[in-house]
């Protein structure tokens, strides 16, 4: 049965099946074929999959993010991040990813980060002279950065698979982030500086001040929000409401930029994006559910611990999983499958869960601008007008820049545990 069930999943990849359906199909067929328990089992395995709490906050930043990303954010935190970085050389990439910092901790979503960020600066850098395949290459690495930094859906995600803290995991993600972030920026600023890709005039203090006033609410959106998290004052599910309370009332009736129909349009496309992810992690709990049941976790867990002494060599193997899994199928149904697998094996080698969890997150975090799935990477081929496959050659630097952070992450645990711990 344990066969069946992943030949009928690969199967339907091959075929080109959506990997929410292929879960289902899969768990649903090996369910009935096996005759292994009786079938409404799979409609409520699915509906308790996304019966919890702590999976509200989802489609609720999902919301908060869409409501910041059309109420004039962007351009803000854009103006911004030019009058810190954007006098040096290739100061607009830096721009590009500088923003994306801070438009990550706000979105919650890779792709949404570089469809932001990017609608503005990708076609700026072309009229600049950047090369516009690197300017589509920087974007859809830097929106990377909406998986990595709180409040990802991926971090919420895992907390509820592993049963660890969401504020924790929120924590643990921070340095992570910024760590990966600076990588970026020395990547873009020693590969403009050797295409001589000049920055604008430097701005004088007056200028960073008033871009700062003119960019603080969207500033403090995640101060307010991880504050009321480590403060005590709401959950992170409470958070998200309080994020989208507070995103509506910036774009509606601050900076007026969304409008009674734009608001109508923006539910509509956060409904959709929340019922995608929602219905992938349903199915995705089905697939866990038939694989403990057929004692999949448990057989491979005894495997690797029979046979790997070394708990280098476990990160290492774990590192390399989870990048190829990341290249295929999406964050969310990757942690759900796969934490019920690796997390008992790290946790036989003594690995804190939550470090674990942020390396998980930062290796798929690769498959958001990897292809042949990679969300970004699509994004931003749709901006610039590159397709996708002339976008590879200029992403690989990040892509090998974002695995020496994960390996720097797994080897030294303090930058995931220190803040956490405090």
């Amino acid at each position: 049965m344990s066969a069946l069930l992943f030949v009928l999943l690969f199967l339907l990849f091959i075929i080109g099946v959506p990997i929410a359906f292929s879960l289902g199909l899969a768990s649903a067929l090996t369910v009935y074929l096996g005759d292994m328990t009786h079938l409404v089992v799979i409609i409520q395995q699915t509906f308790n999959a996304i019966n919890s709490f702590p999976l509200m906050a989802i489609p609720f930043f999902i919301l908060a993010g869409y409501l910041m990303q059309h109420g004039g954010i962007s351009q803000r935190l854009v103006d911004f991040s030019d009058t810190l970085v954007g006098n040096m050389s290739g100061g607009l990439a830096m721009v590009a990813i500088l923003t994306s910092l801070f438009f990550s901790a706000i979105s919650g979503s890779g792709a949404a980060t570089t469809a932001a960020i990017g609608s503005i600066l990708i076609p700026a850098m072309a009229k600049k002279g950047y090369d516009i395949k690197f300017a589509a290459a920087t974007h859809s690495a830097a929106g990377s950065l909406g998986v990595i930094l709180p409040p990802s859906i991926p971090l919420i995600l895992f907390g509820v698979a592993a049963g660890v803290s969401i504020g924790d995991m929120f924590l643990a993600a921070i340095l992570p982030g910024i760590l990966v972030a600076f990588s970026f920026l020395v990547y873009a600023y020693v590969y403009s500086r050797n295409k001589n890709y000049v920055g604008t005039e430097k701005s004088s203090i007056k200028d960073i001040f008033v871009a700062a006033r003119k960019a603080i609410l969207a500033i403090l959106m995640p101060l307010i929000v991880l504050g009321g998290i480590y403060g005590g004052i709401f959950t992170p599910t409470e958070a998200a409401v309080v994020a989208v309370v507070y995103a509506f009332i910036v774009g509606t009736l601050v900076y007026r930029a969304i409008s009674l129909s734009k608001v109508m349009e923006i539910f509509k496309d956060s409904a959709v994006m929340s019922a995608n992810i929602l219905i992938i992690i349903g199915t995705a709990g089905l697939f866990g559910f038939i694989m403990q049941r057929l004692d999949i976790p448990d057989a491979i867990s005894a495997t690797f611990v029979d046979n790997i002494t070394s708990v280098i060599l476990f990160i290492l193997i774990a590192n390399l999983i989870l990048l190829v899994v990341g290249m295929f199928i999406e964050a969310a149904a990757a942690i759900l499958i796969f934490v019920p697998i690796l997390l008992p094996i790290a946790a036989e080698f003594g690995i804190d869960p939550v470090h674990f969890g942020i390396i998980m997150i930062v290796n798929l975090a690769m498959g958001m601008f990897t292809p042949p799935v990679g969300l970004n990477l699509f994004v931003a081929s749709g901006i610039s007008g590159v397709g996708v496959m002339k976008l590879i050659k200029p992403v690989v630097p990040f892509v090998i820049i974002l695995f020496v952070d994960v390996l720097l992450i797994s080897f030294l645990p303090f930058l995931a545990t220190w803040l956490p711990s405090l």
